[in-house]
């Protein structure tokens, strides 16, 4: 069985991560290592700081943990990361890297701003804005990195990309997902990410397109 050590803490993200891969693969997360270093994702581009978290985790696992790796798992052992966020059309690609953060911006507080903060925020921005100008689209790089077992440096990373094209409703929509799924209303479907099952989702979502690519690339090694 392969580890997939998921570069997160957020609970959302490794429970929709796990029902994509499926019980084949065994995904802790970082709430099993509380002593990893944090890593400030201060890149210009989603690939940019899901690779600075993959090899930075990787690197640290494998200096940190004794053969044969985390959680001293028979066969391979990487670190999957993954960074991800909504581009917005009329706001010429905004909130894109700072999609966690975007409300958080104009207070100058350092950490993520609240879903409802961030949605209100791009609410305000978009008033007046026809439906016909509120295309957006989400957009997820995922990272793969391997925990070397010889502790040399970690180096190697492989980069998978999903997209899914849709537009921003006027106002929110729906009891499910997180972040900015009650506004995202996916091409083709009448319906925003937070109106759709977690099944429906996974089958369209960016990340899980993303992950079907990885999944794809990890199956061909076999």
């Amino acid at each position: 069985m392969r580890t997939l050590v998921l570069a997160t803490r957020n609970r959302h993200k490794a429970e929709e991560i796990r029902a994509l891969l499926g019980p084949e693969y065994r995904c802790p997360t970082l709430a099993d290592w509380p002593d990893a270093p944090p890593v400030i994702e201060d890149g210009e581009t989603f690939a940019a700081n899901a690779r600075k978290k993959a090899l930075c985790l990787a690197g640290w696992l494998g200096a940190a943990c004794p053969p044969p790796g985390p959680a001293s798992a028979a066969g391979e052992v990487w670190v999957l990361a993954d960074d991800s966020g909504l581009e917005v059309d009329a706001l010429d690609g905004q909130p894109g890297v700072h999609s966690a953060r975007f409300a958080a911006l104009d207070s100058g507080h350092p950490g993520n701003a609240t879903d409802a903060e961030n949605n209100a925020k791009l609410l305000r921005l978009l008033a007046g804005v026809p439906a016909e100008r509120r295309g957006a689209r989400f957009r997820c790089v995922v990272a793969l990195a391997p925990v070397s077992r010889s502790r040399a440096p970690a180096g190697e990373v492989h980069l998978f990309e999903g997209v899914c094209e849709g537009w921003i409703g006027f106002a929110p929509r729906g009891e499910g997902g997180f972040g900015y799924d009650p506004l995202f209303h996916p091409q083709g479907l009448d319906r925003t990410f937070a109106e759709l099952s977690p099944q429906e989702k996974n089958r369209i979502s960016h990340r899980a397109r993303a992950l079907a690519r990885m999944r794809a690339w990890l199956e061909s090694r076999a």
